[in-house]
């Protein structure tokens, strides 16, 4: 059985994904899930990059999503917490920690999903796990959030993980207004409603897809107070230009199942 839900004649070998195939990934998958966590003090980060600075950088067969002709570089800072397996409760001590990730959006079968360039975070236990076992590029990190204020946000984060490039994350941003529910079709709806993550060794001759499994995000406005990162650059692209297209998320519980071979 697909580990995806949608007809055939909306996921073929040569689509890109159709409005349909996107919504449908929303439905939670059949089956019981690996991990579950929550997902908290969350910001995306969005630039516009030419689908063709992306696409070298991917494995072969991943084709870059993009949104009115134009590929979407994230940076996303946030709190993970109450992780846990089908097996086990909450461990203390590895049940929460931050993380901070470098994605774009890319697309398999009609498979729309997440690509991660890295995914730094605070726990060994977790970063050991996610590169052994899903072939995630988890890396170690020292991070720290704060907030200054009731609407604030201050991100810190510096990579310590041996044997990779050097990066750094500062970012303070406020927390707005409520935003409406992002509509299908809509650009907040492309960046931040991903149900699928797609993973590869590191030669690149096996491909991996998981499926996610949340609430749609309630979305907040936001305002970057100050921003500095070497995140985007440790992976050998050049800096973003202009502001990020901004978005708060509120805390979700999520659900995550195992990764299949693609």
């Amino acid at each position: 059985m697909p580990d995806f839900p949608g007809s055939s004649a909306l996921l073929t070998a040569t689509d890109a994904p159709t409005l349909a195939s996107r919504v449908a990934l929303r439905d939670r998958p059949a089956g019981t899930p690996l991990l579950r966590q929550e997902w908290g003090d969350l910001l995306f980060m969005h630039w516009p990059v030419p689908a063709e600075l992306l696409q070298p950088h991917l494995p072969p067969r991943l084709r870059i999503d993009t949104y009115d002709g134009m590929a979407w570089l994230a940076v996303v800072p946030f709190r993970m917490s109450k992780v846990r397996t089908r097996f086990t409760p909450p461990v203390p001590g590895a049940n929460e920690f931050l993380e901070l990730n470098v994605r774009t959006y890319v697309h398999l079968d009609g498979v729309p999903g997440v690509w991660f360039f890295s995914l730094d975070a605070t726990n060994a236990l977790a970063v050991w796990a996610a590169r052994t076992f899903f072939n995630l590029p988890y890396l170690r990190a020292t991070m720290r959030l704060d907030r200054p204020g009731p609407d604030l946000r201050q991100f810190r984060a510096e990579r310590t993980h041996v044997g990779v490039p050097a990066a750094t994350f500062n970012a303070t941003w406020a927390v707005g207004a409520p935003l409406p529910p992002a509509e299908p079709g809509s650009l907040a709806f492309f960046l931040t409603e991903r149900y699928a993550l797609y993973a590869s060794n590191r030669a690149h001759t096996k491909l991996y897809r998981g499926r996610v499994a949340h609430s749609p995000w309630p979305l907040h406005a936001a305002t970057m107070l100050h921003y500095e990162s070497t995140l985007v650059e440790s992976h050998g692209l050049p800096t973003p230009t202009g502001p990020p297209v901004l978005h708060a998320g509120s805390p979700v519980s999520v659900e995550l199942w195992p990764l299949r071979r693609v």
